[in-house]
């Protein structure tokens, strides 16, 4: 982790994570506007006393002083800014806002600032909070956030030959990092059919801005196989399992 050299320090972050460690204390993963990811110790959080404790759950936004330890930097105070009270309420909003952070945590490391994708998970967790369409908002996360971190899909020319895609049904590539037209298919046998439905609402999402989509519901004809084929191409990128869409999908 960066920072200041003074032994204590502001930041604000979103929590990811947080594990128990000995009695009372918790250690969090929090992705921060000045630092990206870090952990830090809360010490006391779990005794009832505890000022902080109501400040520091996961997918909170929070201002934070913190101060150098040896091995973790230690949360001295915590102030949360944006709770996000609607997305709590809602059970399935709450399995989206987990697998927007699960997502989050297992692509990053602890190797400083990316204000680009702080503002995108807290502009993620407020839309979900704001009552936008939930499949539309994470599925816009899913793709930006691939393009800043360098895995944006190859989704108008084939992945293996350059010719422009046709509007057909056509095939994607894990291994190649985009859409294979028939033709190519011997590229890679493993690639996925998609459909030109599916395909059309992947560009849109990867091109168009969050003001062009905000209202954008995507048809139910369209959405198991457009969220399947975003989950298999990060689960792909990662090459580990995420968690959190079983958690979705025992709650739809």
């Amino acid at each position: 982790m960066t920072s200041p050299d003074s032994r204590s320090y502001r930041a604000q972050g979103v929590v990811l994570r947080h594990m128990e460690y000995g009695e009372a204390d918790r250690i969090l993963t929090i992705y921060t506007l000045e630092y990206g990811k870090v952990q830090a110790i809360a010490k006391g959080i779990r005794r009832l006393q505890s000022r902080k404790a109501g400040h520091l759950e996961p997918f909170s936004r929070v201002e934070l002083m913190l101060a150098k330890g040896r091995n973790l930097d230690v949360i001295s105070q915590a102030q949360a800014q944006n709770t996000y009270e609607n997305l709590r309420s809602d059970l399935k909003l709450i399995a989206y806002a987990a697998y927007v952070v699960e997502l989050l945590d297992r692509f990053t490391y602890e190797e400083g600032e990316n204000r680009l994708l702080f503002n995108l998970l807290v502009d993620t967790l407020a839309r979900l909070d704001e009552g936008a369409p939930a499949q539309t908002v994470v599925h816009y996360y899913e793709v930006q956030l691939m393009d800043l971190l360098g895995y944006k899909p190859q989704l108008q020319v084939c992945a293996a030959c350059g010719e422009k895609i046709k509007p057909e049904d056509q095939f994607f590539s894990a291994k190649l990092g985009g859409v294979l037209c028939p033709d190519s298919l011997s590229a890679d046998p493993g690639a996925w059919r998609v459909s030109l439905g599916a395909l059309k609402y992947l560009r849109h999402l990867q091109r168009s801005s969050w003001k062009t989509l905000k209202n954008l519901v995507i048809p139910q004809e369209i959405e198991p196989e457009l969220a399947s084929l975003l989950e298999r191409y990060l689960t792909y990128l990662l090459e580990y399992g995420l968690r959190t869409p079983g958690f979705i999908k025992a709650v739809s």
